[in-house]
């Protein structure tokens, strides 16, 4: 039945997602088997009907929590976001959750505080100068959280690229899950002047933890391990992926004492699953960890995961905080920053 109403893209639809009335929790709200909230749903459905760029969806400007989950999902679609005002929503926040990264993408109706102004014409104006400003203050925010990134940083960043460590495309991951980025970090080997500039990103969060060695994860953080240690002056051991059938047949490779602490190295953190099967290698020998270090965090739950445990995440970039970067220096396509992100949102 909604064919109708798609195939013309000379018109557009908007689909009621999550309205503005205080009430709209009874029905939108309901939680779904699959542990997803009704309007959530819509919301997906909607950007799968998006085919020819003329569906959006209204979501009240009063749900500022819902307006920033849909946005996750309706990545570049357009929201009407009615309630602003007279309703009691805020500019502000809604502008916050709603904007896309280009600070469009958000309709912001006002009827009653108009209508009922003495000077229409001049309420208009006044809100539209205002939503601009607001406009203006949220995405230059935006933009100087990439602008404090460190020139190190900023030089990584774009190195990833420039060696090809970073694919976009169709990828299958060891999960069977079908991603639209590729990180692959054991090219590294072969880039020595960017894995010293990894090892001295590294050296920044290392300085302000508290250890006796590092722990390397085989294979690809050896190599950064090694540059670590050099330019550090910190010794590292590695528990082995497999245990040797002969010779001392040792779980950890390296010089070490029990009861020393160590911090856990690692190339890059999904889930937390290696992570875990490392420190309970590292505990076994009687070593303590409490600190896992990354280049990379692909932000897919690693780190609650691992906090649940009593162990602290740190990396040296987010994904998102890549994308954001990678974005604004224009040196990936709109398309394929927002397909990385749709799949992180996912």
């Amino acid at each position: 039945l909604k064919e109708p109403f798609l195939d013309d893209c000379e018109w557009g639809v908007f689909v009621l997602c999550k309205t503005s009335n205080p009430s709209a929790y009874q029905l939108q709200d309901l939680t779904l088997k699959n542990g997803k909230y009704l309007y959530e749903i819509v919301a997906e459905l909607a950007n799968d009907w998006n085919q020819k760029g003329n569906v959006g969806v209204v979501v009240g400007a009063t749900q500022a929590d819902a307006l920033a989950n849909v946005r996750k999902i309706v990545s570049d679609m357009w929201i009407l976001a009615p309630g602003v005002g007279a309703q009691g929503a805020n500019l502000d926040p809604a502008l916050q959750a709603g904007l896309r990264d280009d600070g469009l993408g958000l309709l912001i109706p006002v009827s009653r505080g108009i209508s009922h102004a003495d000077n229409p014409g001049k309420a208009a104006e006044d809100l539209r100068i205002q939503i601009n400003r607001e406009r203006k203050d949220i995405m230059s925010r935006m933009h100087s959280s990439v602008n404090v990134m460190s020139n190190l940083k900023k030089s990584i960043a774009d190195g990833l690229l420039e060696i090809g460590s970073v694919k976009f495309g169709k990828f299958e991951l060891k999960s069977g899950l079908q991603s639209p980025i590729y990180i692959d970090l054991r090219i590294l080997v072969g880039y020595p002047s960017l894995l010293e500039k990894i090892a001295a990103a590294y050296l920044v969060i290392l300085k302000d933890l508290e250890f006796e060695k590092l722990a390397a994860l085989p294979y690809t953080a050896l190599p950064i391990a090694t540059a670590i240690s050099i330019l550090g002056g910190y010794a590292y051991i590695y528990p082995r992926k497999e245990v040797k059938a002969y010779g001392t047949k040792s779980e950890i490779e390296g010089v070490y004492s029990p009861e020393e602490r160590v911090v856990v190295l690692d190339d890059l953190v999904t889930t937390g699953g290696s992570k875990f099967e490392a420190i309970e290698k590292l505990n076994n020998a009687g070593l303590y960890v409490k600190d896992i270090v990354v280049l990379i965090d692909r932000q897919s739950g690693a780190q609650d995961e691992l906090a649940k445990s009593g162990y602290q995440l740190h990396s040296v970039f987010t994904l998102t905080e890549l994308l954001n970067y990678w974005e604004l220096t224009n040196q990936v396509s709109k398309q394929d920053i927002t397909k990385a992100r749709d799949f992180l949102n996912h």
